[in-house]
């Protein structure tokens, strides 16, 4: 997927025992589609997905300790920046 360059970008780790999975990745489309312009996900600077949608955050397969990165093309949307990487850095509250 290509996408222009984001206005928020960062790299966080999965540190959760089961990496991205279903509920971990509805979590964050949850507060994604929130956004008013596109949120992307990318796993270890290789494949891009929209953080929207929950099956294409599953394709990733994501492990513990893997390295994604957050982008968020808008920095009007920094809130729910913040609240992504927070959910992300604190293993999905699990």
């Amino acid at each position: 997927m290509s996408h222009k360059q984001s206005e928020l970008s960062k790299d966080v780790f999965i540190i959760n025992e089961l990496g991205l999975h279903a509920r971990s990745a509805a979590k964050i489309a949850e507060i994604a589609v929130k956004a008013r312009d596109q949120v992307w996900i990318t796993k270890n600077n290789d494949e891009t997905v929209d953080a929207k949608s929950i099956i294409d955050m599953l394709t990733l397969g994501c492990s513990k300790g893997t390295k994604i990165t957050i982008e968020i093309e808008s920095d009007s949307d920094i809130k729910i920046f913040n609240k992504i990487v927070h959910l992300v850095e604190n293993g999905f509250g699990e």
